[in-house]
């Protein structure tokens, strides 16, 4: 049976990830994905990295290669009420508020990155199931590479291991989110639109020459929308955000249904989740990969700072209480947005106005809400 110290279980962003945070570890490191070598990089969505996350991608050598568009300017506001808030990177002395990629550029320049180190990736491979013991993990593997191998630490990062699943915490929102691209006449002049209706947010987000769209509405919806024909749902995307911005054509529009599912603790024994594995976010406010990075390079200082046994209990322990501040703080922070704003009773839409209005003159709380969008929970680095 081969042996090595780490099974990373995903070869997504964030598996990739790790591996690169690690790869001068001294580490026997392996990768399994159940896709093909550039399935990665096909993905269709668009990512909304924080400042905080350029830094960890310049820090692994693939942020100059990035098609990124930044986000300069934020501008909040709600559907049918007065209040409107507005982040300007100017503010902070920093270049971008944040940055706005294909996932899939993301996916493909991590890749080519694992692939110089000569970190292997078993592809079309399946982890089909983890039996973790007091020295090692057991993984069986289906697929291409099928088999079974030894490892002192597993890393499921955007798998669907199954195991140990009586730790996980599910909300069904009862949302989709339309995805897709939209022109616009006059430029997108750097600045992401974050707009809340009844039915759930809607963004416009500054990328290439036009915006990418995540428009979240009613489940029972969903598929009514997607049947309008272009024009006509370009129609009722542009009565949601009104006169600021003229929109002349849409394209590439998919859906994807939208829960909150975590664990209360990302640790297990000689197991760690990171990723989609440990927690899936509503897309509002753009918080999930960017919280992800946040573990990934948390956890991979720790392994190194460690210089042991990877798998070790007191480890693991270690790393799920020095991130549950920001973990779990950025699920409910993301959690209470949705609630908040996806309802139309007027007492809270007035309060939201007021809330938006607040913001956007009291610098010190505009100060502390880009802080926690960039940095996370901890004002992260």
């Amino acid at each position: 049976m081969q042996r090595h110290d780490l099974l990373i279980v995903g070869a997504g962003p964030v598996g990739l990830a790790l591996a690169l945070f690690l790869k001068d570890a001294g580490l026997d490191i392996i990768l399994a994905d159940t896709r093909t070598r550039n399935a990665a990089a096909e993905d269709p969505r668009i990512l909304a990295l924080s400042h905080g996350t350029r830094l960890s991608l310049e820090q692994l050598g693939v942020w100059k290669s990035l098609p990124a568009t930044p986000i300069k300017t934020i501008h909040i506001s709600q559907q049918g009420s007065f209040g409107r808030a507005v982040l300007q990177a100017d503010d902070y002395e920093i270049p971008a508020l944040g940055h706005v990629i294909p996932a899939g550029a993301l996916a493909d320049a991590l890749r080519r990155k694992v692939d110089a180190a000569g970190i292997p990736v078993l592809d079309g491979t399946e982890v089909s199931h983890l039996a973790p013991g007091a020295d090692d993990v057991i993984a069986s593997l289906s697929g291409e590479h099928a088999g079974t191998r030894s490892v002192r630490l597993a890393a499921c990062a955007e798998g669907g291991v199954s195991a140990d699943t009586g730790d996980m915490l599910e909300h069904d929102y009862h949302q989709h989110a339309l995805i897709s691209q939209v022109s616009v006449s006059g430029g997108h002049r750097n600045t992401a639109f974050e707009r809340f209706t009844s039915a759930g947010p809607a963004a416009l987000l500054p990328c290439a020459q036009g915006f990418a769209v995540v428009h979240v509405v009613a489940a029972d919806t969903a598929d009514s929308l997607l049947e309008l024909d272009d024009s006509t749902y370009l129609s009722r995307l542009q009565a949601i955000f009104g006169h600021r911005v003229s929109l002349t054509a849409v394209t590439d529009r998919l859906r994807y249904p939208l829960l909150l599912r975590y664990r209360k603790t990302p640790v297990g024994q000689r197991t760690v989740w990171l990723g989609n594995a440990a927690q899936t976010m509503h897309p509002v406010a753009g918080q999930g990969f960017n919280l992800a990075l946040r573990d990934v390079h948390a956890f991979s200082e720790q392994l190194i700072e460690h210089d042991g046994d990877p798998g070790d209990a007191t480890l693991l322990g270690d790393y799920g209480d020095t991130r549950s501040l920001d973990r779990l703080g950025t699920i409910r922070f993301t959690d209470s947005l949705v609630r908040l704003f996806s309802n139309d009773i007027a007492p809270l839409r007035h309060a939201r106005g007021a809330g938006l209005f607040a913001l956007d003159l009291c610098a010190p709380l505009r100060h502390f809400v880009a802080k926690r969008m960039m940095f996370g929970a901890r004002a992260w680095p």
